[in-house]
């Protein structure tokens, strides 16, 4: 259940925001009183994009690490705050830099694409960067003679492959969120509300994308949830976006998958951090400009496709 937040607490943060000419983004898997006193919520590479192209002057990413540090690498003439410096991505910290510079030199000729939940450093090693969204788009865009490595997700990676129909390395990474919702879990889910869609995000094993009616990232989730005349739906990703769902949707009815769909990460920041944040200007996130010229060229070649 959602919290109310103290009035005078979201007031003085919105104070604190005017102050320091400042936007707030929260993603949609921040718990609801966050999303609701954020000016912009959804995915976190759009998020990012939507940010600087504003005349902000500081950005609070109310998400995880890897979140702020892509806002950094597209604004880097703005402040970037995280407001929980330990707010990481067990996903991202599944492909650490020097494990991911030993397999370059397995795969000297190999193009590789990293997914938007990476660190700065890995995507500087990146030919392409993906998303959820456009991950099978990326993936067809390499000549078919490549070489094709895949960082972080392997569950990801195995999906992008099947639609693509093409061969994938992939690192051998996962979302916990994601990866360990099962496929007789989905099934008894589908089992107790027979009416209900299934939409679930490519994170999740394979098999449990084959058995639903969508997959897609959090925004793909959601405008499918909101522009399909079905009244029931049974969710496969963080369970962070029932808020979204339900306020776009109040005639609808919404079921987790699994009840365990909780990142942990995505709940560290809270009303009170956020506003010790604006008036500090700290946690701060920063990307050495080396690290953010490479990046940005990954990010640019994914744009310049999708």
């Amino acid at each position: 259940m959602d919290k109310t937040p103290p009035e005078d607490l979201v007031k003085e943060i919105m104070f604190w925001e005017k102050k320091r000419e400042a936007i707030i983004l929260a993603h949609v898997y921040q718990p609801g009183e966050i999303q609701d006193i954020a000016d912009l919520t959804g995915d976190s590479l759009l998020l990012s994009q939507q940010a600087s192209k504003t005349e902000a002057k500081v950005i609070v990413f109310c998400g995880v690490r890897f979140m702020a540090e892509t806002a950094a690498i597209l604004s880097p003439d703005k402040v970037v705050l995280l407001p929980e410096a330990k707010a990481g991505c067990p996903l991202a910290d599944m492909a650490p830099l020097e494990k991911v510079k030993a397999k370059l030199k397995e795969l000297p000729q190999a193009v590789v694409v990293s997914y938007i939940n990476s660190s700065a450093a890995v995507k500087s090693l990146s030919d392409y960067c993906c998303t959820s969204a456009n991950v099978v788009q990326i993936v067809k865009s390499v000549p078919p003679e490549k070489e094709i490595l895949f960082i972080p997700d392997m569950n990801l990676a195995n999906f992008a492959a099947q639609k693509a129909k093409r061969k994938i390395n992939p690192w051998p990474g996962f979302c916990p969120v994601h990866h360990f919702l099962t496929k007789e879990e989905v099934e008894e889910a589908k089992k107790s509300h027979p009416r209900a869609l299934l939409l679930v995000h490519p994170e999740c094993r394979l098999e449990v994308c084959n058995l639903a009616d969508y997959v897609g990232s959090t925004k793909g989730i959601i405008d499918f949830a909101s522009n399909n005349s079905c009244p029931e739906y049974i969710i496969g990703t963080e369970r962070g976006i029932l808020h979204p769902l339900k306020k776009r949707n109040p005639d609808k009815q919404f079921f987790m998958a699994s009840e365990k769909m909780f990142c942990p990460d995505m709940k560290l920041i809270t009303l009170e951090k956020i506003l010790y944040s604006l008036q500090n200007l700290t946690p701060r996130i920063t990307v050495p400009e080396d690290i953010r010229e490479k990046s940005l060229k990954a990010l640019n070649r994914m744009l310049e496709i999708t």
